[in-house]
């Protein structure tokens, strides 16, 4: 049994009280917490922050005053660990794994949010991940340098020059490098918003280039045109892009 010496002190936050009551209920369950304060809205959590100096924040994404990353900028050293929390699938996207340490979409349940603590909990004692630096990334307005994709315990940074193609696989997408895939939780029209149109072109409803990895667009029997890349792999160009690539055929 954990002693209250050792317990691990977390911040709720969240403007829904319904959403409160769920994780007040859900942190009963766990022995080594202790829930230390709640705040409904981003100015709160700042001086909830300040003044309790929780270990853990449970933080809404969007929430009145700030939204989430606000709150983030917004805090000063010693940073607490963040797990996001949401109710919109949309935002349960690749920044959250990269800003945070996880994210929880809603509804979840007690195994989930115990899974998430946990790996709060095995990270007490290590550097902070620099949160909002990889924010940072996925928030201004130029393109994407860097992806960070999670690796088992770890994050990953990733040259976004150095992904062959992203491939859309349902609601996720598959960022092909010469190393290997990573799934990204995102959809492609986010990605595609955020890439050098220089260097990535989108071709087809589920395939995004990097233009440098194309070899060739080879001109089919019926008209159609493929991409041919470099490392062998042959995708579709559908007949919306053809046009703006059809001179580049051969």
């Amino acid at each position: 049994m954990t002693t209250e010496s050792t317990l691990v002190r977390v911040l709720i936050a969240d403007d829904e009280p319904l959403a409160r009551a769920g994780l007040r209920h859900l942190l009963q369950g766990i022995d080594w917490l202790e829930c230390v304060g709640e705040a409904d809205d981003g100015p709160a959590v700042v001086a909830a922050v300040q003044r309790l100096q929780p270990e853990v924040v449970l933080l809404d994404i969007e929430m009145p005053g700030y939204s989430g990353i606000d709150v983030l900028r917004q805090l000063s050293s010693p940073v607490p660990r963040i797990v996001f929390t949401t109710a919109h699938a949309e935002h349960a996207v690749a920044a959250f794994e990269l800003g945070a340490l996880d994210y929880l979409l809603k509804p979840f349940g007690a195994a989930r949010l115990t899974a998430a603590l946990s790996r709060v909990r095995a990270s007490l004692g290590e550097p902070l991940p620099p949160a909002l630096d990889r924010y940072g990334e996925m928030l201004s307005n130029g393109p994407m340098q860097r992806l960070f994709v999670r690796s088992g315990r770890n994050i990953q940074p990733i040259s976004v020059a150095d992904v062959h193609r992203f491939e859309a696989v349902g609601d996720y997408v598959t960022a092909h490098t010469s190393r290997g895939e990573h799934l990204l939780h995102l959809a492609l029209s986010r990605l595609e918003a955020r890439l050098d149109s220089q260097l990535f072109a989108q071709i087809h409803r589920a395939h995004i280039v990097n233009l440098d990895q194309v070899a060739r667009f080879r001109r089919e029997l019926d008209g159609r045109l493929t991409a041919v890349l470099r490392s062998g792999a042959e995708l579709p160009v559908s007949k919306s892009k053809a046009q703006v690539f059809r001179k580049l055929a051969r």
